[in-house]
């Protein structure tokens, strides 16, 4: 197996682990956070933050009414790596582009 194969692979059972695996929160919960879709106040606040401005979390975000601190880790936990990986994804996507445009014989 190739190296790139075997990143590939750990990167897709880190993601089945979290999104199906045992948690606290419940897998539709995980999944919305991990896709940061479909979530409702605080948690779409906290998840927003978490993707887009991670310095900026404080405690008072950390302490979503509803929610136990297990599962705020645990949401907290798939909406970053669902952030990384669709910024991993776009990265390979350029990558194979850039790559396909340098081949010999490719046509602009």
């Amino acid at each position: 197996m190739l190296v790139d194969d075997t990143k590939r692979a750990a990167h897709r059972a880190l993601v089945d682990r979290i999104l199906t695996g045992d948690g606290r929160a419940s897998a539709e919960q995980r999944a919305r956070a991990f896709n940061n879709e479909s979530l409702v106040p605080p948690v779409s606040t906290l998840i927003s933050k978490i993707t887009r401005t991670p310095v900026r979390v404080s405690e008072a975000d950390l302490a979503v009414a509803g929610c136990t601190e297990d599962e705020v880790f645990e949401l907290v936990i798939c909406a970053a790596v669902g952030h990384s990986t669709r910024l991993y994804e776009a990265g390979l996507a350029a990558l194979a582009e850039a790559v396909s445009e340098e081949a010999p014989g490719h046509a602009s």
